[in-house]
This record gives structure tokens, sequence and C-alpha cells, in this order.
């Protein structure tokens, strides 16, 4: 199938780079978990890389990494990071915190997704652990510290592109999901005991 047939030469580029731009808006309007999907796969949106564990590398270069956070419209969390930059060695191991907090009279759960920008340093961008690697349920009024461990790779220094970034910006949004099935009930029937619970984040309560 042939986009935009009647159109040729620069209008026709400019029409299908607007079509590009709608339609990967869309995905990420309907499809939360398929617009992350898509950009795991193609590194589009700067997205990082996960590690197993930390760097046997460290140098003594420094790098800015500065932090974000952001809510989907119908989310009622607050969530912010803790502190909003920190300056680290290239390849050191560091661990951060954002705070979320739930101000409703009912247990919400919320799948965070990310990215870094500039969108270059997403390869060498490395985390260890995450809490956006599981969905988080906050109960009524519960405020958690949500950490996330990461190190720059030593190898963003030799990258052709790579070398010249010195501040690394690191975002999150947060969504709201359908609560688990053990905690939707338990929210039905309080005397419900949850014999299993998702990983959770640090309990500031």
């Amino acid at each position: 199938m042939k986009i935009f047939p009647n159109l040729q030469g620069p209008n026709r580029t400019a029409a299908q780079a607007v079509f590009v731009v709608i339609f990967m808006g869309g995905l990420a309007w309907a499809s939360v978990p398929f617009y992350d999907w898509f950009c795991r796969v193609t590194g589009f949106g700067g997205i990082t890389d996960v590690a197993e564990a930390g760097s046997d590398v460290i140098l003594d270069q420094t790098i800015k990494v500065r932090f974000d956070a952001s809510l989907e419209r119908d989310m009622p969390w607050t969530f912010t990071p803790e502190v909003r930059e920190m300056e680290v060695r290239i390849g050191e191991t560091a661990l951060a915190f954002y705070e979320a907090h739930n101000p409703t009279d009912e247990p919400v759960a919320g799948q965070a997704v990310y990215n870094v920008t500039p969108y270059e340093a997403g390869g060498f961008f490395d985390k260890i652990e995450c809490f956006c690697f599981t969905e988080q349920v906050l109960q009524p009024g519960e405020t958690v510290m949500m950490p996330v461990s990461f190190f720059v790779d030593p190898a963003i220094v030799k990258d052709r592109e790579g070398q010249y970034v010195h501040t690394i910006t690191l975002s999150y949004t947060f969504y709201q999901i359908d609560l688990p099935e053990e905690y939707a009930q338990a929210a039905i029937d309080p005397a419900t005991a949850l014999t299993t619970a998702p990983q959770r984040a640090i309990d500031t309560n």
C-alpha cells in the first residue's frame, strides 16, 4: 500500500513525516505497552540498556545526570525525583530515588515508562535495578521512595556522538493500570489476606 500516492517530491516526504509522527503519537495514546515495546526494540526515544551488574571500569571523568518526572493525564498520584540532578563518575554505580504518593482513598496501580535525552546517550545508560521494571501499587494515602540504580557505560567517551554528551536527563512517566487481581479482590473484601504481592518500593509510611 502506498501512502499519499498523488504527492511527489518534497511534499510527499513532508506528508509521510507528518504521518509517522501522528501514527506514533496514536500508538503512545492507544497502547502504552506496545509503544514501550517498540521503543525498546528500535531504540526510539532514548530507551536505556539493562545490566545485571555494575561496570568493571570507573573513569575519573564525570557526567551530570538530571531526573525528571511526569504523570499521564488521568494518573492521580504525585510523583517527583528526590533530587533534580547529581554528578557521577562514568562507570560508577549510582542510586537515585523518586517519591510517589497516592492521595486517593483507594489503591492505585501504576507502570512507569522512561527514556533518556539526548537520545544518543540511551545506549550508554545502564540500569541495574529500577522501579520501572515492575508494576507498582500504592494503598490509599501511601507514600513510597522508588529506587533506580544505574551507571553510565565508559564506552560513551569513545563514541563518535556520545563523547560530546556532558549531561543526561532520565525521565519517567507513570500511567495508571488495572489493579492486579489480588489487590482488586482485597479492595472489594478488606478481610481478604494477600498471600502474594508484587515487588514493592521502599515504603516511607
